[in-house]
């Protein structure tokens, strides 16, 4: 036993001494792999200047576990002298669906991390500064910079003159070359990654001969730039056909004779081509069968007609065809076949034909093996659903909405869609039979069945659904109670539709759910009560035509909500004064309640409302400075008195033509690589026209309406108010019984005999008696006159010379005299006019 410890005693020993000799060695290892202090204070000081509301940075430090700046998210340090070399915040997709990203300023301290080669803070909104900064061109080893998605405009700084070296340019949304030329960035002449998307470059002439200069070009965005159109003599000098492989010039409005003799010089090598959104006309041109590697084509939104060319069903690369919102028609069948021709049946992934006229039934699409996006709404498709989609075993997106399909969907029909994320069938003739106890195989984002007919009983199978972000079931034939357990699993979500069922019971806590520019509409239902706390990061709340009572206060935090509908429901008492905090908001409609007492004072806080309906409540009051309103409903309250002749200030009714015809919200939300969602709610509000109620919602941006009727109004109507609008005829002052003057039939009491100010009786007097002769049959009588005597002596006068030169000096003075007469009498008629309105 002794010996044994002898022997561990030894070899502990020993161990100690190698341990001690290696310690040096291990230690330098350690001050190396770990970051360097001055850099980690930099990275910190950074992080004050950023605005953090979903713990993004929790992994950034200073306390003893989190003290190596190289382990935090984002963060790459260099194994061998432990500078910070690449700086990575960019937002996923996954996260900017939810709007978790960061916010604030980039701060200078990054001028610190001096070995910094990859710098991407893209999905951010770095709003409240400068998003290419002067001291990034001072990063002399920066080769990657990405910062799309800034919002304010700036000048490119002058040292990137000097950055020959760099690589990767992306400044995306910055309207950085708004006013000038993009001569500085031809000196880079190793960028291989160019992307200035949304960019004002309407003066940059010269984009073209630039861009062409970067021989080691690969990839150049230029989308939605406001590009002028290229320059033909141009086209030949300049060559990018070496090197392009991606190419996005899509939403700048370009001619097909400004885009296409470029694009077909383009090398046989290009990858991607987006052309979306421009004036390409005619049909597909067949040039692009030349383009064999091509994996990825947009066209989406132009004015192509006709079909498909059969020459896509032999490119063998292409995997990607986004053809959406053109003319394209065709019976779906044959489009198909076209495609389904060649090697294309083996490749392609997305399909978008979304928004055209085509017609017909779905066909087998069985061979299409490798089908990830198929999007076929909004079209003319009819027939029941072919039973082949269901062999798609890949498929993520699926979108048939706005079509006329019909029949039974069960769920055998979804039983090998494992991979679904994004489900679309709203708006079609479809029944959908799911069991009670039914678990989907997938788990949707995105989940549209508007209008399917799926009650009474609310869609037990969505308590799976733990990844939803968007769901619209609006009219789908729901009598029955919101379960507890889905509000619990509808956290994450930013859209949310339930109108149009007949669901009752009250709402629970909404406040909780953590998305930003959330959308709510449970419109035309059955629930009670008081409103709960709702989610003060709303956009757009739709709690109209349902039973609530009880109007909170509490509309202090709700900065971005910008359509608030409460109407027909059963809120009484007084309107809110924190409703004059609501200063993003559009619309407010508060009609057919039980509110009264005085408008709040405060609404003059809401500078941007642009309509406004209080109609059928108990209210009195003034309203004044609201520029920007257009639609104004005051009818049926309790108002009394004059008319404010403040309401001259409403300056939006004087205008003829609306700056934004549209009243709502519209987004573009990137829902998966590739795959853009364009998200549009729109307001809608009814209004009383002419005696008949009339719902305005895609033209509401165009409506100028003020309606005062049904009130306690009194005594003259202003003239400063006549001069608002079209619609104000005598309906819009109706039911006020102590209201007068024009355009009323009832005169007001003063009104004949007020004298006119600054004249006397008998001026007055006098003017009568010399303008009661002046009237229409005295006007008649002398061009009658006028013209009977001059045709009576025309022959004459043709006949002798030195009578008809004696008549042109009478007939030149009769004019003088009978222009000046005329002229007197007519200004006389007009203050007459005046006199009698006055």
């Amino acid at each position: 036993m002794s010996c044994k410890l002898f022997l561990l005693l030894e070899y502990l020993a020993l161990s100690s001494v190698i341990l001690f000799q290696l310690e040096p060695r291990l230690g330098a290892s350690n001050n190396i792999t770990r970051c360097i202090d001055e850099e980690r204070e930099a990275l910190l000081t950074f992080k004050q200047s950023l605005v953090d509301e979903y713990g993004v940075l929790s992994s950034w430090g200073s306390e003893d576990g989190k003290r190596d700046c190289c382990k935090w998210r984002g963060v790459r340090c260099s194994n061998t002298t432990g500078h910070v070399k690449v700086l990575n915040l960019q937002t996923s997709d996954h996260e900017f669906a939810r709007r978790k990203f960061l916010k604030g300023k980039i701060s200078p301290a990054l001028l610190k991390l001096r070995g910094l080669r990859h710098l991407d803070l893209s999905k951010n909104d770095f709003g409240g500064g400068s998003p290419v900064p002067e001291f990034i061109g001072s990063l002399s080893k920066l080769r990657y910079l990405n910062l799309s998605c800034g919002t304010p405009s700036s000048k490119i700084p002058h040292p990137f003159r000097d950055l020959s070296g760099f690589e990767y340019f992306n400044v995306e949304n910055s309207n950085l070359f708004s006013v000038g030329s993009l001569e500085r960035l031809s000196h880079l002449s190793s960028l291989r990654h160019l992307d200035l998307s949304c960019i004002n470059l309407t003066k940059s002439s010269d984009w073209f001969q630039v861009v062409s200069q970067l021989h080691s070009l690969k990839t150049l965005v230029l989308r939605s730039c406001y590009l002028p159109p290229i320059n033909p003599s141009f086209i030949w000098l300049f060559n990018l056909s070496t090197s392009i492989e991606t190419l996005d010039l899509s939403d700048n409005h370009l001619p097909s004779s400004s885009v296409y003799p470029w694009l077909f010089n383009l090398s046989r090598n290009i990858l991607h081509l987006d052309l979306g959104f421009n004036h390409l006309q005619g049909s597909i041109p067949e040039a692009f069968q030349h383009m064999v590697s091509l994996r990825l084509l947009s066209l989406a939104s132009n004015e192509l007609e006709g079909g498909i060319p059969k020459f896509f069903g032999n490119m063998c690369s292409l995997n990607q065809l986004y053809l959406p919102r053109n003319k394209l028609s065709g019976q779906f069948s044959e489009l198909i076949q076209n495609l389904s021709s060649g090697c294309t049946v083996n490749s392609l992934e997305g399909l978008c034909l979304y928004a055209n006229d085509i017609t017909g039934p779905i066909p087998d699409l069985g061979r299409f093996s490798s089908l990830k996006v198929l999007k076929l709404g909004e079209n003319h498709l009819n027939g029941t659903i072919n039973k082949s989609l269901s062999h798609l075993f890949k498929l993520e997106t699926l979108s048939l909405d706005g079509n006329s399909f019909t029949g039974v969907i069960s769920e055998t029909f979804f039983s090998n869609m494992s991979n679904l994320q994004i489900l679309f069938l709203a708006d079609n003739s479809l029944t959908l039979k799911l069991s009670h106890d039914w678990v989907p195989a997938f788990q949707l984002k995105w989940l549209s069945l508007a209008s399917c007919k799926m009650g009474p009983h609310f869609p037990n199978w969505l308590q799976t659904q733990n990844q939803l972000i968007s769901l619209d079931i609006s009219n789908i034939g729901i009598s029955d109670t919101i379960p507890d357990w889905f509000w619990d699993l509808s956290i994450e979500l930013f859209f949310l539709n339930l109108s149009n069922n007949h669901i009752s019971g009250k709402l629970p806590d909404l406040s909780l759910l953590k998305s930003d520019d959330i959308v709510i509409d449970i419109s035309s239902n059955n629930f009670d009560g008081p409103i709960p706390p709702l989610p003060s990061n709303s956009t757009f709340l739709n709690l109209s035509k349902n039973k609530f009572s009880g109007l909170p206060d509490c509309w202090l935090n709700f900065n971005s909500l910008s359509i608030l509908n409460l109407a027909n429901n059963r809120f009484s008492g007084k309107i809110p004064d924190s409703m004059g905090f609501l200063h993003n908001i559009q619309t407010l409609s508060l009609r057919n309640n039980r509110l009264n007492g005085e408008l709040p004072s405060s609404l003059k806080n809401c500078s941007k409302l642009r309509v406004l309906d209080l109609r059928k409540n108990a209210l009195f009051g003034e309203l004044c400075h609201l520029a920007f309103i257009q639609v104004l409903d005051l009818s049926l309250n309790n108002i009394s008195g004059k008319i404010p002749k403040c309401f001259s200030n409403f300056s939006m009714m004087i205008q003829e033509k609306s700056s934004n015809p549209i009243i709502g919200l519209a987004n573009e939300i990137l829902v998966v690589p590739g795959y853009i969602y364009y998200f549009r709610y729109l307001d809608n509000v009814l209004l009383t026209w002419k005696g008949s109620e009339h719902e305005y919602k895609s033209t509401l941006g165009f409506v100028k309406y003020l309606d005062l009727s049904s009130n306690k109004l009194c005594e003259a109507i202003p003239e400063e108010i006549t001069d608002l609008l079209q619609s104000f005829n005598a309906s819009v002052y109706a039911g006020n019984l102590e209201l007068c003057g024009l355009p009323l039939p009832n005169k007001c009491a003063d009104e004949e005999s007020t004298p006119s100010p600054g004249r006397d009786d008998d001026a007055n007097t006098v003017e009568d008696e010399d303008n009661q002769f002046i009237t229409l049959g005295f006007y008649v009588s002398l061009t009658l006159g006028f013209f009977v005597g001059f045709w009576g002596v025309c022959g004459t006068l043709m006949l002798n010379r030195s009578w008809r030169y004696g008549y042109y000096n009478f007939l030149t003075g009769m004019k003088d005299w009978l222009y000046t007469a005329a002229a007197m009498n007519k200004s006389n008629l007009q203050t007459k006019f005046r006199v009698s309105l006055g």
